[in-house]
């Protein structure tokens, strides 16, 4: 299963922007999605933007991801990625590139 994020674009350099999603930072590429601006909300999936979203449909997708981390634990959610002798302790080494945790501070 793939999964994209509502982010809020911060500010953008060319084809790049710096994408808020809780009090995460990350760069993400808008060659997909060029009519993007800053204060816009994209859909972020493996580093780009895949699609522009109204601010409405962002948080209510944003609550539905804050409800799931709620109820359930994250390996349940996520499949755990497999280290050689090392056991995934951050949400990094889960199928997710951002911790959904951090959500709550929204």
């Amino acid at each position: 299963m793939c999964l994209a994020v509502p982010a809020l674009i911060k500010t953008i350099n060319g084809t790049e922007a710096l994408v808020e999603l809780g009090n995460v930072e990350r760069k993400v590429s808008l060659a997909l999605t060029p009519e993007a601006g800053i204060g816009d909300y994209v859909l972020v999936h493996t580093g780009f933007a895949i699609g522009v979203v109204d601010e409405e449909e962002a948080q209510e997708t944003l609550k539905l991801l804050q409800e799931l981390v709620e109820i359930y634990k994250v390996d349940e959610l996520f499949h755990k990625a497999e280290l050689a002798d090392a056991q995934p302790s951050e949400p990094s080494d889960y199928g997710l590139a951002v911790d959904l945790s951090k959500l709550a501070d929204l």
